[in-house]
């Protein structure tokens, strides 16, 4: 192996390691912005929930029973306060990709210490 193999090899392992680090960073932020999707699709679901729970009797009526006029009027405003609701959470969802473009993102990994006690200790 003369040396100018050698230097192909060394260079030849510092670009894979640095597409594979290159790699890692895409990873680590498209990892990133699903969690944050989630957590803001959670955060909307649960608001309409709450508001749906505490205000529901406003629209609802008995089974079979038609809605009165005032329950009728509340229903179409909580479907109208729902989708900008939702308009809103998904537009900011969006931003979370634009957001992320001006970072380096690079996951840290859980890791755990776990720590070793010798039996004599123990005692």
């Amino acid at each position: 192996m003369d040396k100018n193999d050698y230097v192909d090899l060394v260079r030849q392992r510092s670009d894979y390691k640095q597409q594979r680090q290159d790699k890692y960073k895409v990873d680590s932020k498209d990892r990133l912005s699903k969690i944050l999707k989630k957590k803001i699709e959670t955060t909307m679901i649960g608001a309409l929930s709450s508001l749906e729970e505490h205000f529901g009797f406003l629209w609802d009526s008995p089974q079979g029973e038609t809605l009165s006029e005032e329950q009728a009027v509340m229903r179409d405003l909580f479907q109208k306060v729902r989708s900008e609701i939702l308009d809103k959470g998904n537009n900011q969802a969006r931003n979370v990709d634009a957001e992320l473009a001006q970072y380096e993102v690079e996951w840290l990994k859980y890791s755990m210490k776990i720590p070793v006690v010798s039996k004599n200790e123990e005692e």
